[in-house]
């Protein structure tokens, strides 16, 4: 196995050290999760700790690492006797990759044994090679939610439940987990983010001189990364020692009453939700306090505290900006400072031990002045030159309130990833039917399997009362749920559009729609088309707060080549097909429906329009059109598209009904 980082040689990125430190001295704290762009040590920091934590007794030959002095009394390689000698083994670093299984995750049940035999033949998977250490996902925010459900899930309980069939198997589960991310690709939903304990924003440095360190230490380890290693070895054996000290400290920290009172009103004037945070901030005071070989919780743990776990929980959508404002936090812990809280030190600086001070300590979202539409630059009509949007039409679009939109959904049934946007085969939903099972069964059917076995009791010799069952009789159950698609903003972004409440209330409607994909777990792609020619705004992502971004700052003005953007969009689903065929498109279009931009502009746009329908891809025209007067251009445009139009003010759910329809019938459906 090759030589890890040394922790202790991580250039900068206090916050994100401490707060790995800090869940290697309390697991309850509830891990870590990081943010932030690539390339900024995430990964090495999580593989650097390994190497720190405390060696782990285990009883030998058992798969799940009980420890001898308190062995697991349901443990499935048990029951182990009490005293059994034990073995010392390093800590394990297990990584969960984004393809894995639910099987792998939690473990494989032997379903034909237990039928047939009545033994729970099981098979450990990554929760249990985790315990007592630490599990590491990469790309979290990537991995399917029902996986992220479950890995949670057993963090939270410090155990592992497989159930398949009224057959059961429980094993302990505790693990230190930290997940990365980089919010560009996709956000967490903010329940799950709220079950990790801690979160740090992580970012590259901008000093000159530090970024030089950073290459230098990592090239001297490139070339010799055992002789790196020895001679950062002595850094590293002292916070080895430092966290076995803060463990055995631990238990004898004491958290005041008016510590407590600080935590309850730092976390009700911050507004999070719930009682995990209390919980949360209750724990990582703690252990700050027992890491810097203190035995009595002070104001500063409070303080750092908050920083590090009401950050993540303070988000309601994903275009909220993660962060908390330290004047707002100070002001309450100095107010509700009380004569019970244990002595500060007078010399200790405001940011806590061990570089604790930042982390998350951005402005809340509307802070700051936010102007209005009276700053807009003058509309460009149609034969004027192309101009950005003024800051006051951008100040409008960030300050608008978006609106539950009604559901937009693709015809037939997928096999897509898992979401909660159309009708799909999906892994879990309710049963629908069962079939032989393609390679590993995951789902049993219960029913199908006894009648597919039953039939051949008497020549297979059975006389008990057990079913004889055979690999060929097992059948997995077919379910259906929801699926996640892309959603392809297509948005004229032309003169015709641009006059500035006009642009408003559509960047308005957009902003809806992704909060909506957001919610169902779509990707999403952003074309643009004005003057001569269109563009990829944003190819197709989970990070629906980018394609916010893009629309914010959105161009206007020009003639309307919407051929061009048509035919830009039929090359992004191209793609796309190719890089994930099983994700279905919707492609929203975004337009008053006129067509100015070069030679017969209408003919060609209808002809783009037509390869969308040829290919049975599901279409919705979001209709601009304003004016007493109206061509019922977007509607014409729907027809060639083979979709649906709808006004902006109808997208709004409470005045319109079902906006995607099979209107091709049975040819559609074959989706």
């Amino acid at each position: 196995m090759s030589t890890p980082f040394p922790f202790t040689a991580v250039v900068g990125q206090d916050d994100l050290r401490l707060a790995l430190l800090l869940n290697a001295v309390s697991p309850a704290v509830g891990g870590v999760l990081v943010r932030g762009e690539k390339g900024t040590a995430k990964s090495t920091a999580v593989r650097a700790l390994s190497a720190l934590m405390p060696e782990v007794d285990v009883v030998p030959e058992c798969r799940f690492s009980c420890d001898p002095a308190s062995p697991d009394p349901v443990c499935p390689d048990g029951p182990h006797a009490p005293g059994t000698a034990g073995q010392s083994r390093p800590a394990r670093m297990v990584e969960l990759p984004v393809g894995a299984s639910e099987d792998r995750l939690v473990g494989a049940l032997d379903i034909e044994r237990a039928l047939s035999e009545g033994v729970k033949a099981f098979e450990p998977g990554l929760l249990a090679a985790a315990h007592r250490g630490i599990l590491y996902v990469d790309e979290v925010n990537l991995l399917h939610d029902h996986l992220v459900d479950l890995l949670l899930d057993a963090a939270a309980m410090g155990a592992s439940y497989v159930e398949r069939e009224g057959v059961s198997v429980r094993h302990a589960a505790r693990f230190l987990l930290v997940g990365t991310m980089n919010p560009e690709e996709g956000e967490l939903r903010p329940q799950l983010l709220d079950r990790f304990g801690l979160t740090v924003e992580v970012a590259a440095s901008r000093e000159p001189d530090q970024r030089v360190e950073v290459v230098r230490r990592r090239l001297a380890y490139d070339a010799d990364p055992d002789g790196f290693a020895a001679r950062w070895a002595d850094e590293e054996a002292d916070v080895r020692a430092r966290i076995i000290a803060a463990r055995e400290l631990l238990p004898s920290v004491r958290l005041g009453d008016g510590a407590l009172r600080q935590i309850a009103a730092t976390c009700a004037a911050f507004e999070v939700d719930g009682m995990r945070a209390d919980i949360v901030m209750a724990r990582t005071a703690t252990a700050l306090a027992a890491w810097a070989g203190r035995t009595d919780v002070l104001a500063e743990d409070v303080r750092q505290a908050a920083l590090l776990a009401l950050p993540h929980r303070r988000r309601r959508n994903p275009f909220d900006a993660p962060g908390l404002d330290e004047d707002k936090l100070d002001e309450t812990l100095e107010e509700f400072s009380g004569d019970d809280d244990p002595d500060q030190d007078p010399d200790q600086g405001p940011d806590g031990p061990d570089g604790g001070g930042g982390g998350g300590g951005q402005p809340e979202p509307d802070e700051g002045p936010q102007g209005d539409d009276t700053g807009a630059p003058p509309e460009a009509g149609e034969n004027g030159q192309p101009q950005p949007s003024g800051a006051g039409e951008q100040s409008a679009v960030r300050a608008a309130e978006p609106f539950r939109t009604k559901v937009l959904s693709v015809p037939g049934i997928g096999e897509g990833a898992a979401g909660r946007r159309s009708r799909a085969r999906t892994e879990h939903g309710r049963t629908t039917g069962s079939r032989r099972p393609r390679g590993a069964l995951t789902k049993l059917h219960l029913a199908a399997t006894v009648q597919a076995a039953a039939p051949h009791q008497r020549a297979r010799g059975r006389s008990g009362p057990g079913l004889v069952v055979r690999r060929d009789d097992l059948r997995q159950a077919t379910r259906e749920g929801r699926e996640g698609n892309l959603v392809l903003f297509v948005v004229d972004a032309s003169g015709s559009m641009a006059a500035r409440q006009r642009m408003s209330a559509v960047k308005g409607a957009v902003l809806s729609l992704l909060l909506d994909a957001y919610q169902r777990r779509d990707k999403v792609g952003l074309v643009t088309f004005r003057g001569s020619e269109a563009d990829v705004a944003l190819p197709p992502t989970s990070s629906v707060d980018a394609a916010a971004a893009r629309l914010e700052s959105l161009p206007t003005g020009g003639r309307t080549p919407l051929a061009a953007g048509l035919l830009r969009a039929h090359d992004v689903l191209r793609v796309e097909r190719l890089r994930d065929p099983a994700r279905r498109p919707l492609v929203v279009l975004v337009t008053d429906g006129r067509a100015t931009g070069g030679p017969e502009p209408v003919a060609l746009a209808g002809r783009a329009a037509r390869l969308f329908a040829a290919e049975g891809v599901a279409s919705v025209v979001v209709d601009c059109e304003a004016g007493p007067v109206r061509l019922g251009l977007a509607g014409q445009l729907a027809g060639e598209l083979g979709g649906t139009a709808v006004t902006l003010d109808e997208l709004r759910a409470d005045s319109i009904a079902g906006l995607v329809r099979d209107v091709q019938g049975t040819s559609r459906r074959a989706a």
